[in-house]
């Protein structure tokens, strides 16, 4: 399939800043890209769309040399270009921005921007060019007033994706590749990085944009190119198409329902929070979750979401307050007795807390929860492989084995993984913290299938996320956060997103 107009259907064009022919690449048996081209202009934006695990991530890596590809070929200003890693890419000229931003925290603003590319003379660094280079980089992108001398871990995220901009410009890159580069971004640090790319593209410099929501792909980019399954089976300008059309691309089907519901039934109060505090937020939270209700957090970055699942799944010390499951007080502190207690909780960061990264699936879907492998003190493998491959299975991970490290899968495949061990654990109360940040939309209607068919099943759900039309669609109710505090509790059909929307701002 194809949709192509006769501006996009260019090849190998004299003008093309960059341009990629027929590029594959295979690791082992999987083809992981086959036979993707396309051309990019300086000062164009182009976005990259598809599911996880649909090649994406392998192209860009690619393209900024940490893959070298098995077929095809790659041309920078009409030369060849074959970058060998990440540094001999940005010494050429393209230069990436990943989800996870590559920064030194403990490092100032200046050092981080010229990291890598530092100017010296005669063994000593030549800090006056080196502010001279960072102040240029920031003042192209409209903030030539941010501290040189802060160290960047003390920065926001908006501005710390900022500084890692203006190192890339330090580098004079000429393509910037972007991976999701909202994902843990406010309303305002997104709008910000918008104006900081539009002001890239007016100084030429041509823009590969990666993202799962199509809004922002509408807002920063001219022409799309969507994969599945490795291949590319889509390509054309925006205007000619529209936002189902672009999802029946990337899903092979039409979804007939972003946000699947399952019918379900509200029962006894399981879980009761009175006056939970922790040691620097929540604030005095007081809670009742029923059985078969899937409740959703509202508020802003620091409005003390994420801090009141932690408290409740004991990662972080509960200062005051109590926690009643079935109107028993809950015993001990730690996560491995909420375990025991029915919690099971995914954590908002994959990379570093949700999973652990280098051990398989096996391993991450299993271990949180051994006993049903136990005997007498040893584990039986043959078992606990059997129950890896089901849950594998059930939750449709895609891998070639369940000994594959989760490391290797897409963001939404090790998603699955991490829910997939909420089911090992037998799990009667989630605690979900933005379950489908970086998720494509095939893969984000599967987690709300999954969430009705737990209360439908009598369990609980308590949901936290930023996206309140997800909020919205799947909630049976909502409560709003701010500065560490539930605000006000009610059914979903009482509130409207911009009534969320001003009290969360207002009482910030």
């Amino acid at each position: 399939m194809s949709q192509s107009t006769g501006r996009e259907a260019r090849t190998a064009s004299s003008s093309a800043l960059l341009s990629v022919h027929g590029v594959g690449k295979s690791f082992g048996p999987t083809i992981a890209l086959s036979d993707v081209s396309f051309d990019l202009a300086a000062g164009e934006s182009l976005a990259i769309i598809g599911e996880n695990g649909a090649g994406k991530s392998t192209l860009m890596k690619v393209l900024s040399g940490v893959h070298r590809p098995d077929r095809g070929r790659m041309e920078l200003l009409g030369e060849p270009f074959e970058p060998r890693a990440p540094a001999d890419g940005l010494r050429r000229g393209v230069a990436m921005i990943y989800q996870e931003l590559s920064l030194a925290p403990e490092m100032s603003v200046v050092d981080n921007i010229l990291l890598g590319q530092e100017r010296s003379r005669w063994g000593f660094l030549r800090r006056s060019e080196q502010r001279r280079i960072a102040r240029d980089a920031l003042a192209s992108l409209g903030h030539a007033d941010l501290d040189l001398n802060r160290p960047v871990g003390s920065l926001p995220m908006g501005w710390q994706q900022l500084v890692e901009i203006a190192r890339c410009l330090a580098a004079e890159a000429r393509v910037l590749i972007f991976d999701e580069p909202t994902s843990s971004l406010t309303k305002q640090d997104t709008e910000r990085l918008f104006l900081a790319i539009d002001t890239l593209r007016k100084r030429g410099v041509a823009i590969l944009y990666i993202s799962h929501f199509l809004e922002e792909v509408r807002r920063v980019t001219d022409r799309y190119l969507i994969l599945r399954d490795g291949a590319q089976v889509a390509s054309g300008e925006l205007d000619g198409i529209d936002d189902p059309g672009i999802i029946r691309a990337m899903v092979g089907r039409d979804i007939d329902d972003f946000f699947p519901t399952v019918e379900h039934q509200r029962g006894e109060p399981l879980v009761s929070l009175s006056g939970l505090s922790g040691v620097n937020k929540p604030h005095e939270v007081d809670l009742t979750l029923h059985r078969g209700e899937i409740v959703g957090v509202a508020g802003l970055v620091g409005a003390g979401r994420t801090e009141l699942l932690r408290c409740l799944y004991g990662l972080d010390q509960v200062r005051s307050g109590e926690i009643r499951i079935a109107a028993e007080p809950v015993a001990g502190r730690s996560a491995r007795s909420r375990v025991r207690q029915g919690f099971g909780m995914v954590s908002e960061d994959r990379k570093t807390e949700g999973l652990a990264q280098e051990l398989s699936i096996l391993e991450n879907c299993t271990m949180s929860y051994l006993r049903p492998f136990a005997k007498w003190g040893w584990l039986r493998a043959g078992q606990r492989r059997v129950a890896a491959e089901r849950l594998a299975r059930e939750f449709h991970v895609k891998a070639y084995s369940v000994k594959q490290p989760v490391s290797e899968l897409s963001g939404g495949n090790q998603q699955k993984v991490a829910l997939a061990r909420l089911a090992n654990q037998q799990a009667e109360i989630f605690l979900l913290d933005e379950p489908t940040r970086g998720i494509d939309v095939g893969t984000k209607a599967e987690i709300y299938r999954w969430m009705g068919q737990w209360v439908a099943e009598g369990k609980v759900v308590l949901v936290v996320s930023s996206y309140l039309p997800e909020l919205m669609a799947v909630c049976d109710r909502i409560a709003v956060m701010a500065r560490g505090r539930v605000l006000e509790v009610r059914p979903t059909e009482q509130w409207s997103e911009h009534e969320l929307m001003e009290l969360a701002i207002s009482s910030s």
